[in-house]
């Protein structure tokens, strides 16, 4: 069903969440596995990098280590992910990558925010549905290690495709 599926990972647990959804369901449709981190186009950052030299090379170095610990995790259960680290609008990011590599599914966590962290986000990027084009998965289940390893176990890789 799913051929390409992108993971769109910040480090949270949130994140974490889409990262396990996400690899079950690239597992079971034996999908090619595409890894995304977006550091935040933030006007603070910009106002930072102004007073405190480094601000932004900083963050990018935190993202790159982010990306690198999705990476090799993703490893360990047997994928060979593509990954990208990018800068700007998450919404507007990924749905650019999505289209970049014809994505069949996005995976991506959910962080619930107050009434003041969204007046304050505003809708610069609107929403990530209004910027794909194929499926997208909200992943919102806490799964513990140990169930995960279980259900991650006994998802069979799916049978190889009949040659004609």
């Amino acid at each position: 069903m799913y051929k390409k599926v992108l993971l769109a990972y910040d480090g949270s647990l949130e994140g974490a969440v889409a990262l396990r959804e996400g690899a079950i369901l690239a597992k079971k449709c034996g999908a090619e596995v595409f890894l995304l981190s977006v550091v935040p186009h933030l006007a603070g950052l910009q106002v930072a990098e102004g007073v405190h030299g480094g601000v932004v090379a900083h963050e990018l170095d935190r993202y790159r280590e982010v990306l690198e610990r999705g990476i090799d995790r993703l490893q360990k259960l047997g994928f060979k992910p593509v990954s990208k680290l990018a800068v700007g609008d998450p919404a507007r990011v990924i749905g650019e990558f999505a289209r970049e590599i014809s994505a069949d599914l996005v995976v991506v966590g959910h962080r619930k925010r107050n009434m003041l962290e969204r007046w304050w986000s505003g809708d610069a990027g609107g929403y990530i549905s209004d910027h794909i084009s194929c499926t997208l998965l909200i992943a919102r289940t806490f799964v513990s290690d140990a169930a995960f390893e279980h259900e991650f176990a006994k998802t069979v890789d799916p049978a190889p495709a009949p040659t004609a």
